[in-house]
């Protein structure tokens, strides 16, 4: 039988959501959670894959287990084990091909920016200490609308077999004092969002204008976009199937 378990995490404490030979994960948690619970190994796939420091307010992922569980009573129990900043909200039974990675439509991340300094959400949020150009950094941005191929938003060195995301949301929003980005795309490419929002910065600050990013959308060229935008800023907000 299949389960999907629904959860959210602050990822500043950990090495990313995936398996690290030398560093505590996200994953590692959840895994040792279920097997503790469950009393039997088990193993679970998620719907992505985010970096040391990044969050998510709203991770699925599918785990298979032989016996008939309790949905309620497993969501209580692994928040009893759980560290304080995991999370889980919900466990449903699933059809057993169901695939929380290959059958999500779509993911949608955030952005956070402040632009003042905060005892609260240095962790996350990213303290930017120049002014910027919002509406500007939307013009940009919605040019990510017109392409498929972001290979000059994706880390380099990668076993990725194709560049290739549709973008079907992309703009900055204000939230009080602080400013949000949020896309949304059928799939990502490793270190994407940071790198897209890094060079939305340099639009922003007037480093850059908006005819130049288009063109490096088009160059499919790493080493011509910004610097990626520091992790602690960065969520996973939400996948959809």
């Amino acid at each position: 039988m299949r389960y999907f378990v629904w959860f959210g995490y602050k990822g500043t404490a950990y090495h990313g959501w995936q398996h690290q030979p030398n560093g505590n994960s996200v994953q590692d948690e959840l895994e040792h959670a279920l097997s503790l619970v469950l009393r039997e190994p088990i193993a679970v796939t998620a719907a992505g894959r985010t970096d040391a420091g990044v969050h998510a307010l709203r991770m699925a992922a599918h785990f298979d287990i032989q016996q008939q569980i309790d949905e309620r009573k497993l969501v209580l129990r692994l928040n009893s084990v759980l560290p304080k900043d995991i999370a889980v909200s919900s466990v449903e039974r699933v059809a057993d091909d169901k695939h929380a990675r290959f059958d999500a439509k779509w993911r949608r991340y955030e952005y956070r920016v402040i632009n003042h300094k905060s005892a609260f959400d240095y962790e996350t949020a990213t303290f930017v200490h120049t002014k910027l150009d919002f509406d500007k950094m939307n013009e940009a941005a919605a040019l990510l609308l017109q392409y498929t191929d972001f290979a000059s938003f994706c880390k380099v060195h990668t076993d990725v077999k194709t560049t290739l995301c549709k973008v079907t949301e992309a703009h900055w929003t204000q939230r009080g004092d602080m400013w949000v980005f949020t896309i949304q795309a059928d799939r990502f490419l490793r270190n994407m969002v940071r790198a897209i929002v890094g060079t939305l910065f340099e639009v922003g600050q007037g480093k850059m204008d908006v005819k130049q990013f288009d063109t490096i959308i088009k160059a499919k060229n790493r080493s011509i976009a910004g610097q990626s935008a520091p992790a602690q800023g960065l969520f996973f907000v939400d996948a959809g199937y």
